[in-house]
């Protein structure tokens, strides 16, 4: 039997309770995906054709695929595998798409995420232990063992000290494409329209133009639902890790977290941009902290222009209340 989840044991006299589990065994990781090795010994005259149509190197081809599609690791010390449906698409179109998450919606885990209020900054980083991974129950307040277990986080490490694997997203097509589908879920933004504000945060970005990016911000957070605006601080900071991974795939981007209060870093090929949010603080604050805390210390040789950003986010209006720029 395979399947996306586990299920739970029924009865103790049960037969489908004697079914031996293998999905974390040793012997039987690469059954369900494509290794490296296979990948070259079998394709590789694909790899070339698609390196020619992407008019790249065909090492460029193979560090993208590897980027895209790799990355599933099924227990500890295992070696990577290419999820087999989005590789073979690839090579059949010689086209970079996110073929796998496309045949899918994850509302279902999308609803698990909200419903346990979670910090969804600890998703690139889990640490759970393996009786908790093959875990599944419904009134458990844990969405991470049926998130693994639908294939968007894999093991990335493992603690043999303490028997602690550590959790990630396998690739970038992964990666970014669920983000992409939390965005609606937890800011004022459209489904349709939602690649579209990602793309101008982007382009404000690489512009210089940090007041449209911050008046685009401040509708974002506009309507909070009711059910996210109970636990607001962890709303605010949810919504600020969103923007910042999915603009950081294309900028680079920096993002740190503590009790009340975001630390991010955006830099383009001009501009770096250092930002420091605060919670029912003060935007002189926030900025003060920059400059005393020298943030800025690791680009004073750096030949881009460097903002400083202090922002004050309150819990009164549920908004972005008011930033200041320094330069």
């Amino acid at each position: 039997l395979t399947g996306v989840t586990k299920f739970g044991k029924v009865s103790v006299f049960s037969d489908l309770n004697n079914l031996n589990d293998i999905s974390m065994w040793n012997k039987y990781i690469d059954i369900c995906g494509v290794s490296e090795q296979e990948l070259y010994d079998n394709l590789d005259a694909e790899l070339h054709e698609f390196a020619n149509v992407q008019g790249v190197t065909y090492e460029e081809i193979c560090v993208r695929l590897k980027e895209m599609y790799d990355g599933y690791h099924f227990t500890h010390n295992s070696k990577g595998m290419y999820n087999p449906f989005s590789l073979l698409l690839a090579f059949d179109r010689n086209e970079f798409k996110s073929y796998w998450f496309e045949t899918g919606t994850p509302t279902y885990l999308v609803e698990l995420l909200k419903k346990h209020h979670y910090d969804l900054h600890r998703m690139a980083h889990e640490e759970t232990d393996e009786q908790v991974l093959n875990s599944i129950d419904s009134e458990s307040t844990n969405p991470i063992p049926v998130i693994y277990q639908s294939g968007y986080l894999t093991i990335k490490g493992y603690d043999e000290e303490f028997g602690i694997y550590r959790l990630g997203f396998p690739n970038r097509e992964v990666e970014e494409g669920f983000i992409r589908f939390l965005l609606p879920y937890y800011a004022n933004v459209d489904k349709v329209e939602s690649p579209f504000e990602i793309q101008k945060f982007v382009r404000e970005v690489r512009a210089g133009d940090y007041e449209s990016f911050f008046r685009r911000l401040q509708s974002f957070f506009s309507d909070i639902p009711y059910e996210l605006a109970r636990e607001l601080e962890l709303h605010y900071q949810n919504v600020l890790y969103i923007v910042c991974k999915l603009v950081g795939f294309y900028v680079k981007a920096e993002y740190h977290t503590s009790e009340g209060r975001v630390d991010m870093v955006l830099q383009t090929d001009k501009f770096i941009y250092i930002m420091e949010f605060k919670l029912n603080g003060t935007a002189e604050e926030a900025l003060q902290q920059i400059n005393d805390k020298h943030y800025s210390r690791p680009f004073e040789t750096d030949s881009r222009k460097l903002f400083k950003i202090g922002v004050n986010f309150s819990a009164e209006t549920r908004n972005i209340e008011k930033w200041l720029v320094e330069n």
